[in-house]
């Protein structure tokens, strides 16, 4: 499985060229993304592609000098636990305080 891009998504496909993670981050302004929505097919939950994906997105985003702004749960929970991706971040430290107030599910990683 590889990961993907085109027009500020990122997506990983199977075998078969079926996307089953994805994770969208449209551009705000010259510079500035925002990690909105990660999604995983839900017969591929626990596999860990979501943290793949982020993770990917993130050293891509880092090698063209862009920054992040995080809107979508699970990236907010991904970054806060991957503090040295922070050098990315728009505003660290307001990312930080969204990961201390979220709670329950992240978005898009579905349940079986």
């Amino acid at each position: 499985m590889t990961c993907k891009s085109e027009n500020n998504k990122t997506w990983i496909e199977d075998e078969k060229g079926k996307q089953i993670a994805i994770l969208e981050y449209p551009e705000v302004k010259p510079g500035l993304v925002n990690l909105v929505h990660t999604e995983v097919v839900p017969e591929m939950k626990g596999q860990g592609l979501a943290g793949k994906i982020t993770e990917y997105v993130a050293n891509e985003l880092r090698k063209q000098g862009i920054k992040v702004q995080l809107t979508c749960s699970y990236a907010i929970k991904w970054f806060s636990k991957h503090p040295e991706y922070s050098d990315i971040l728009d505003n660290p430290e307001a990312e930080l305080k969204k990961a201390a107030e979220l709670a329950g599910p992240a978005c898009g990683i579905q349940k079986k």
